[in-house]
């Protein structure tokens, strides 16, 4: 790697930088090597990545159309929103360190079939169930494209400063994705029905496969000794079966079904012997020491503690938009837009600030903005506040991704190049599986803050307490068939009691972003100027 001086200053300290063991992975088939390839096989993981960051988020907004049409129980409708990245967590070790044994472009190719097979199987659901097993079929086609993206774009840039950028352009293009996803969903579902918005997965992937067929460069990693499918599939039934007993307890499962904690002891103990199966065999599928390096591991816990803030706000923020304030899906999605307009802004402001702040700096910056833009939010109530949300809504954007850039780029600089579907599978595990438990663990705290408020209301049937004390949609569905005036008392304190719970479950992520920015601290401080050394 060659040595760089910032233009305007007369010295430059350079510090070495620990070098690799591992070989040089040479240049890359087609010609990635060149810049002006490396920059087109970006642009084609970006496209890649787009299909999934629209897929985590374009179904939010046609929530309330969907459960309408479809009527699903509240722990189906848990899982319809939840069986794509939960599923994709669960996978994406196997499906990351199998790239690096096959090829990581054939498994991408792979993904974008199952991918499209799965959207079409959404769009047509007659019923939840159908519907949550294509979910997580699209999580399954997911987990395939996730950290082949990722990986890939770690063989193609091994320059770190390059490597910087190129992460700040496919972070961004998440966010756009993020963005994007919440507006199309809501222009869709107002013009068409809710399954229209898995409709635009098929043409995209039609287009994209031909042409990522054509541009990107089959790589692999070390193919010495035999691919662990015992350890993989370990790592994915004991992710699953932990996570479903969390979503379980998230929805209220204790005490009525205290059969919850059997998958969480097994999910607990297949994880556990995963570990030490990796810890004991001569090839593993994820070499644990990583786990021991403090840039590595503390990257983990940023990355988890990061998106389980993000996505449970985020879907929380969508309820209160059309439940409490009444907006269109449309109009909601376009108030989210400041959140992912900020992210992209951040993504591509990352290897700037980088360069500037370090690691450290620049991640503990990120969550005190994101901790701070959430205590902001607890000063909403039950009447629209556009700037105070649009406000605290960029600061929210802008800070989470520059805490997810730090995380991300730290993470991808420790791991050996030659095991990168491997690391990728642990940064995009780490995305997927803090959303998900974001989802149940904010739920949790929501849902528990909400019910005591709607449980003895005046004048209100016991069997219409029971229904609002499910959700604030079902609140509303039993006051309108109570009529007056025992529904108007209903609807309001079903109104008051979810802002009260919205408030305690914003506190709640305050407090773990602030953990996750103490956290930060151990991250290396050196800049990214400084870690470039002159060969």
């Amino acid at each position: 790697m060659t040595g760089t001086i910032t233009p305007g200053t007369r010295t430059t300290v350079v510090v070495p930088r620990r070098r690799s063991t591992q070989p040089d992975p040479g240049p890359h088939p087609g010609g990635a090597s060149t810049p002006a390839n490396r920059w087109s096989v970006l642009v084609v993981l970006c496209v890649s990545l787009l299909f999934v960051a629209l897929d985590a988020t374009v179904l939010h907004v046609a929530i309330p159309s969907l459960s309408e049409q479809l009527r699903p129980g509240a722990t189906q409708l848990l899982w319809i929103v939840d069986a794509y990245p939960l599923t994709a967590a669960s996978l994406l070790i196997l499906f990351g360190t199998l790239g690096d044994r096959i090829g990581r472009r054939r498994v991408l190719l792979l993904g974008y079939g199952l991918f499209a097979a799965a959207s079409a199987a959404a769009a047509f659901a007659t019923t939840p169930h159908i519907l949550i097993a294509a979910r997580a079929l699209l999580g399954v086609g997911g987990a395939m494209i996730m950290p082949s993206t990722l990986s890939i774009l770690r063989q193609v840039f091994p320059d770190r400063q390059e490597r910087a950028m190129a992460i700040g352009v496919w972070s961004a293009v998440a966010a756009v994705g993020a963005a994007v996803g919440p507006v199309l969903g809501g222009f869709l579902v107002e013009r068409f029905w809710w399954g229209s918005v898995f409709l635009l997965n098929i043409p995209l992937m039609a287009v994209i496969w031909p042409v990522a067929r054509r541009l990107l460069p089959e790589s692999t990693g070390d193919r010495d000794g035999p691919w662990d499918l015992l350890g993989a599939v370990m790592a994915a039934v004991g992710l699953m079966g932990a996570v479903f007993a969390v979503k379980h307890l998230g929805a209220g499962a204790l005490p009525q079904q205290p059969s919850v904690f059997v998958p969480l002891l097994g999910g607990a103990a297949l994880l556990w012997l995963f570990v030490r199966r990796q810890r004991r065999i001569r090839h593993p599928l994820l070499d644990m020491r990583w786990f021991g390096r403090p840039v590595f591991g503390i990257s983990v816990g940023c990355i988890v503690v990061a998106m389980l803030a993000l996505v449970g706000l985020e879907l929380i923020a969508v309820q209160y938009l059309q439940l409490v304030l009444g907006l269109e899906p449309l109009e909601t999605g376009l108030r989210l837009l400041p959140l992912t307009v900020a992210a992209m802004a951040a993504g591509l402001a990352g290897s700037r600030m980088l360069h500037h702040l370090g690691p450290r700096f620049m991640t503990g910056l990120g969550f005190v903005l994101t901790a701070g833009a959430v205590l902001t939010l607890t000063a909403m109530g039950e009447h629209d506040r556009p700037w105070l949300l649009t406000g605290a809504f960029l600061m929210l954007g802008f800070g989470l991704q520059t805490a997810l850039f730090g995380a991300y780029e730290s993470m991808l600089d420790d791991a050996p190049a030659d095991r990168a579907g491997g690391a990728a599978a642990i940064c995009e595990t780490s995305y997927q599986l803090g959303a998900g438990m974001g989802i149940a663990l904010l739920g949790s705290v929501m849902n528990a803050a909400y019910a005591p408020g709607v449980s003895k209301v005046p004048g209100v049937p016991t069997a219409a307490r029971e229904a609002a004390g499910r959700s604030l949609g079902e609140a509303y569905a039993a006051a309108d068939a109570l009529g007056e005036p025992a529904g108007d008392a209903l609807r309001a304190a079903a109104r008051h009691s979810f802002v009260h719970g919205l408030h305690i479950t914003l506190g709640v992520s305050a407090a773990l972003l602030m953990l996750g920015g103490a956290a930060a601290l151990r991250l290396p401080r050196a800049t990214l100027q400084a870690e470039t050394v002159r060969e």
